[in-house]
């Protein structure tokens, strides 16, 4: 079992940053693909970015170049680095971790963290 905590979100100014944390443990998380999802009012759940288990990233479309995911498997955690924001990126940032074991997907997500792009 795989317990992830969000951290880092809050309130920012158009064109701001924002850097969010998720902090794994109760599992091995190195062997972890590890993704950012969202959630704006009334929509659905996004993919935002994915980092697999071996250090290979994507992103959303709109997101590259203006997001970073990175992860440090020692201090089992994974980061968002949001740069010039928009109203649009305003949402609820979830933290998912992935894995296929033998024939089973293995899936945990985590709180949420409410990121608000406003001036």
């Amino acid at each position: 079992q795989v317990q992830l905590v969000e951290s880092g979100g809050g309130l920012v100014q158009p064109g701001g940053s924002l850097s969010l944390s998720c902090a794994a443990s109760g599992g091995i998380f190195s062997i972890y693909d590890m993704s950012w999802y969202r959630q704006a009012p009334g929509e659905q759940r996004e993919l935002v970015a994915t980092i697999t288990s071996g250090g290979s990233t994507n992103y959303r479309g709109s997101e590259k170049g203006r997001f970073t995911i990175s992860r440090d498997n020692a201090k089992k955690t994974v980061y968002l680095q949001m740069n010039n924001l928009k109203p649009d990126d305003t949402a609820v940032y979830y933290c998912h971790a992935y894995r296929i074991a033998g024939e089973t997907e293995v899936s945990y997500w985590g709180q949420g963290t409410l990121v608000t792009v406003s001036s």
